[in-house]
């Protein structure tokens, strides 16, 4: 049972560049903050900044669009050549309506877009890419900070998405390493004896979720450590346990 949880924002990263080191950045901000990771916590991390990092950065301008993005285009707000990229970062499209795609990305995340993203990118019409592989990037991160400071922390890697059925966006988690990103109820009973069937909590998801609270979306913190939950450690799990798997996808 987890008594108390604090959310911890993580300040004055800066701006990040391609080929930064990502992990002595904030590090290095925490330092600053006179702040210090502990054992256990949970250093959830903006895509937006692993992107970065990581050189996921496009210029439209340089992408020639296919006869499609020109149509898609046309019933859209945003050019040919920003459609093309997304179609380029797709699986398969979902859902098109009004010039919105919502599609499937390589990594199996369905959102709007592939979720090839504008804002807080500098640089003129420059747009942002997920990681390619977000789990491999938290992964290295969590490794990077072990190395540096010998303290053991899960870290998330979230991105804000759209929801079915209900308005508004929320942070997911897109890539996680050190934590079991599911907590499974199934076969546990309640306090009025009911032994409950089919609940499984998206543990990181809602972690992802309650960060973002700490670091908004025009503040300029990438970052922020939720400190005091007790998750369960995993050396195995991946963000990935939390797409469904098709053969039990209603919606397909």
């Amino acid at each position: 049972m987890t008594a108390e949880v604090r959310i911890i924002p993580v300040r004055g990263v800066g701006e990040v560049r391609p080929g930064d080191d990502l992990a002595r950045l904030l590090l290095t901000a925490l330092d600053t903050a006179g702040q210090m990771l502990a054992p256990g916590d949970v250093l959830v991390i903006t895509q937006k900044v692993v992107s970065k990092a990581e050189g996921r950065l496009v210029d439209p301008a340089r992408v020639e669009p296919s006869a499609f993005a020109r149509q898609v285009a046309a019933q859209g707000r945003k050019d040919a050549a920003y459609y093309e990229v997304v179609l380029r970062e797709s699986r398969r499209i979902v859902k098109m309506a009004n010039g919105v795609l919502i599609t499937e990305t390589p990594h199996g995340l369905i959102c709007a877009n592939s979720g090839v993203d504008e804002s807080n990118v500098a640089g003129g019409r420059i747009v942002s890419l997920l990681p390619e592989d977000p789990d491999g990037s938290a992964a290295r991160l969590r490794a990077a900070i072990r190395e540096a400071t010998g303290v053991t922390v899960a870290v998330i890697i979230s991105d804000t998405f759209g929801r079915p059925w209900r308005e508004g966006q929320v942070n997911v988690a897109i890539g996680c390493a050190g934590i079991e990103p599911l907590n499974d109820y199934a076969g546990v009973s309640d306090p009025y004896g009911y032994t409950m069937q089919a609940t499984l909590i998206a543990i990181a998801d809602e972690l992802a979720s309650a960060a973002e609270l700490a670091m908004g979306k025009i503040d300029g913190v990438p970052a922020a450590i939720v400190r005091g939950y007790a998750y369960t450690p995993s050396e195995e799990a991946t963000a990935r346990r939390l797409i469904r798997d098709p053969r039990f996808d209603l919606f397909r």
